[in-house]
């Protein structure tokens, strides 16, 4: 692709992080490979003192993992990105290189799983402090931050229950009282939220997730805004060693190029599905940001150019009716994870975020009965009639 030309977002997800390569391939060859032979002693020297630009050791850098690096720094509107192992790699790895001991981190409540534990119980041992909030309201983020607070941690829309944070409003916070702004953007991808437009400082993904989209790789990316940000980022990663490897690198790479049409679809049949279980009478409540009855719309629609393919609710019946309906679907997959071409469908209490305790699964608005699906690009007529065959089974409340 040449760099001097201004691609729109659908274009830059097939062209981006493509060059010209030997032999002339459409897309970028696999380099599965560990290590580089140099040219000359001079040359390895030169490349490991930094002072030419090439390739020394697959965890260090390599070619196929760099243009699917470059792809996603593009679509975000980043300086670099940082391909990991996991989404959870990307996430310590993030953490771990701009916090130290005596540090204090203030993170969103809604939160996947992993992340808060990550948070509360792992990082604590290092004398790293922290606090969850309620960032749907800035004036949490605002009470919670301390002198010592170097990163205000937010994933919107939340996981499972799709709250949404303002972004602007908490870089706007962070920012004022010297900190960073990190952002999980795994829900919405950079095809509908563009975090650093509204002031964020990092943002991560679980590319296991939309990005890669077919259910096919476990991965993370971390996206920095310079040059420096991105050595220092780097210079932790090659430590810590949770980078990923060539041939999830390709696939992701090729999943972007998707992106864009993936996500309009899952919205559209998202929206629909949403819509049908708000008007069903066994259905208690539904969150979904394209609905006027989020909590949030309003920030929603500011921030996101379409509602995605997260959809959370709660039957009538709590735990049991819950489970009754994921028994009960066939069409529609029990599993956790998300963000596939097909539709997956689980329970947050009793998986996901099982490691958060019930205590703070509730303080979090993650209710025994809260069911949440990840919206696939079936037709939406047979998820919607899969759905209600479903909700048959569960007993009139």
């Amino acid at each position: 692709m040449s760099e001097n030309m201004k691609l729109n977002f659908d274009s830059k997800c097939v062209h981006a992080g493509i060059e010209d390569y030997e032999h002339g391939p459409v897309i970028p060859p696999i380099y599965q490979t560990s290590t580089f032979k140099f040219k000359s002693t001079q040359q390895g020297a030169a490349l490991f003192r930094g002072e030419k630009e090439g390739y020394i050791y697959t965890r260090m850098s390599n070619p196929t993992v760099e243009a699917m690096e470059k792809a996603v720094a593009s679509l975000e509107g980043g300086y670099r990105a940082l391909g990991c192992g996991s989404g959870m790699a990307a996430i310590s790895t993030t953490l771990l290189t701009l916090l130290n001991t005596g540090d204090h981190v203030v993170f969103s409540e809604a939160v996947y799983g992993p992340t808060a534990t990550l948070i509360v119980n792992v990082l604590s041992r290092f004398g790293i402090e922290s606090t969850p909030v309620n960032s749907t309201d800035l004036k949490n983020i605002e009470e919670a931050m301390k002198p010592n607070t170097k990163v205000v941690y937010i994933e919107t829309p939340g996981n499972p229950t799709l709250a949404i944070t303002d972004l602007s409003g908490a870089a706007e916070i962070a920012h004022k009282h010297g900190a960073l702004m990190v952002v999980d953007n795994t829900f919405m991808s950079p095809a509908l939220q563009r975090p650093f437009e509204h002031g964020a400082d990092v943002v991560v993904h679980s590319m296991t997730k939309f990005l890669n989209g077919h259910a096919d790789v476990v991965a993370g990316i971390i996206v920095v805004k310079s040059h420096e940000d991105y050595k220092k980022f780097r210079s932790v990663l090659n430590q810590l060693g949770g980078v990923i490897d060539p041939f999830n690198a390709f696939l992701v790479h090729r999943g972007l190029k998707t992106l864009d049409v993936r996500m309009q679809r899952l919205s559209d049949n998202a929206m629909k599905i949403a819509k049908f279980l708000e008007a069903h009478p066994k259905v208690k409540w539904v969150r979904y940001p394209g609905l006027e009855s989020h909590p949030q719309y309003e920030i929603a629609q500011k921030q996101q150019s379409a509602p995605g393919g997260m959809v959370s609710f709660e039957i009538k019946g709590g735990f049991a009716a819950g489970e009754a309906v994921m028994n009960s679907v066939k069409l529609c997959t029990l599993a956790v994870s998300l963000g596939g071409v097909e539709t997956l469908i689980q329970h947050p209490a009793s998986m996901t975020h099982l490691s958060m305790g019930r205590e703070a699964r509730e303080k979090a608005g993650i209710t025994e009965g809260l069911v949440r699906i990840s919206v696939g690009i079936e037709n939406v007529n047979d998820l919607i009639a899969d759905l209600e065959q479903a909700l048959s089974h569960v007993e009139e409340v």
